[in-house]
């Protein structure tokens, strides 16, 4: 059995119970669009924080 790898300093690890045909769902609705499941639920719990806690967080920077 592979031994976990720990969260970068920094980082807390959350683990959630999903149910399978959701988490089927968002696996592939990510991937299709090229994207990375971890980092779309980074951008939805930090734009909940910011709307709920706003000073929180750092302002998000704008790409250029």
């Amino acid at each position: 059995m592979p031994k976990s790898v720990p969260p970068a300093q920094g980082f807390k690890r959350m683990n959630i119970n999903v149910e399978a045909s959701l988490h089927d769902a968002f696996k592939s609705v990510t991937a299709a669009q090229g994207k990375n499941m971890t980092d779309v639920l980074m951008k939805l719990i930090a734009d909940y924080v910011r709307e709920h806690n706003p000073g929180a967080l750092p302002a998000k920077r704008s790409r250029k």
